[in-house]
């Protein structure tokens, strides 16, 4: 508890009695040291924090003429494209920007599985981490239905009845997540709620504790190295700078870079050849007629190819959910005395790079109608996507690594 300053000059001095202001903004960005050999991979957290206000408020936008209604919600998305002002726009930066925020997502998880970033003693901030993950994950979901094309309805449909293969308590539990017996009315309903209100609530709390979690073990950098242990005589790291001025202006570079993209994309080619928006998606649902070919949007598409590699139904789901709850396990896997892959052996830097293959080889097959070659590729990149998590604890320990510095290595530019 902060004592009262009657001194206190000015309206900062007035509000700082009353609410921590200066103390926070001290803490978490004037006073906050960061490593000072911060690469490019380090970007994508930002970035990710700024798509997440992007979605928020488009959203906010985008319900205000949005129809949760059956009859309706195809054509209120509709008339948000051709009459409202500017609604193109707002529903494109929406549509482009769930795809922009699974990339940048990826792309801050890649760099996590580089440098050892959910090592000791990271280990919560990555836990919280893969909790918006999947959070993520069921915001996307639930907002793929709300356009109400035929593969919103149909995608839904498949997605949903996957929780049937459950023992038990599968049926009620499709029953109740769907609010009726088939993909109607009342799950348009719900999951407008849900992925309105109730999952961007979740968000916005798990990355507050994402931020309060970091910034009090202190950022993980390229040589993984802990900043913390040399400090100067006014107890500052002497290889740590403030993130504010230095790295709040060097992510203001990376955002101006990441809209650079984001506006072609919206302007020139918001479908993105139907990996972005589906072209089945601008038919009306219709649960007379079956798409030949259902499939998620490519960010769902590695954990469905994995889904489809298993011949069970039980247990193809099973694989679909380890192959998300593998990835919390990473910070008591990775058995290696080195953090960053800068100073790892040459067996995680192949396995690592299988992996990746795997990874974008399993979400292109998702994306494909099954053949036997595609459902046995299926199989293969699935059985090397768990290698990578099941061996870690043999080849981390196992690999040679080379000494790591005392300090950060750091070269000015």
């Amino acid at each position: 508890m902060g004592d009262f300053n009657p001194n206190a000059k000015g309206l900062m001095g007035w509000i700082d009695n009353r609410f921590p202001l200066t103390k926070m903004w001290n803490e978490h960005l004037a006073q906050y040291y960061a490593p000072k050999n911060f690469n490019f991979w380090y970007f994508f957290g930002s970035l990710a924090l700024l798509v997440l206000v992007n979605q928020i408020v488009t959203g906010i936008w985008l319900t205000m003429h949005y129809k949760t209604d059956g009859a309706l919600a195809f054509a209120s998305v509709e008339y948000i494209m051709r009459d409202v002002d500017w609604g193109w726009l707002i529903r494109y930066m929406h549509s482009t920007g769930a795809s922009a925020f699974f990339i940048v997502v990826y792309l801050h998880m890649f760099r996590g599985l580089m440098y050892g970033s959910y090592r000791q003693p990271r280990e919560l901030i990555w836990i919280f981490g893969m909790i918006i993950y999947v959070a993520l994950m069921a915001e996307a979901f639930m907002g793929y239905l709300l356009p109400w094309g035929q593969m919103s309805y149909w995608g839904a449909q498949v997605i949903i009845s996957l929780f049937g293969a459950i023992p038990y308590v599968g049926d009620a539990l499709s029953e109740w997540i769907r609010g009726d017996f088939v993909v109607s009315d009342a799950t348009l309903n719900r999951f407008f709620a849900f992925h309105v209100i109730a999952v961007p609530i979740v968000l916005l709390g798990l990355v507050v504790a994402h931020i309060i979690a970091l910034h009090e073990v202190g950022s993980n950098n390229p040589d993984g190295v802990e900043i913390k242990k040399n400090k100067d005589e006014n107890g500052i790291p002497v290889d740590g700078i403030p993130f504010h001025p230095y790295y709040s202006v060097k992510d203001i570079v990376g955002v101006g870079v990441f809209l650079f993209f984001f506006a072609a994309i919206i302007f020139y080619a918001p479908e993105m050849g139907g990996w972005f928006l589906e072209h089945d998606n601008f038919v009306p649902a219709d649960p007379l007629t079956t798409p030949p070919n259902i499939v998620p949007l490519w960010y769902f598409t590695p954990f469905y190819a994995i889904l489809r590699a298993v011949p069970d139904k039980f247990l193809g789901v099973v694989a679909m959910g380890a192959a998300i709850v593998v990835l919390f396990l990473l910070p008591w896997l990775d058995r290696s005395p080195v953090k960053s892959i800068r100073y790892r052996g040459w067996i995680y830097k192949i396995a690592l790079a299988i992996f990746v293959v795997s990874f974008f080889a399993l979400g292109y097959i998702g994306t494909q109608h099954p053949t036997p070659t595609l459902t046995m590729l299926g199989r293969t990149f699935s059985v090397l996507y768990f290698a990578f998590f099941i061996l870690m604890p043999w080849y981390t320990k196992m690999d040679k690594t080379k000494p790591v510095p005392d300090r950060v290595t750091f070269t000015k530019h």
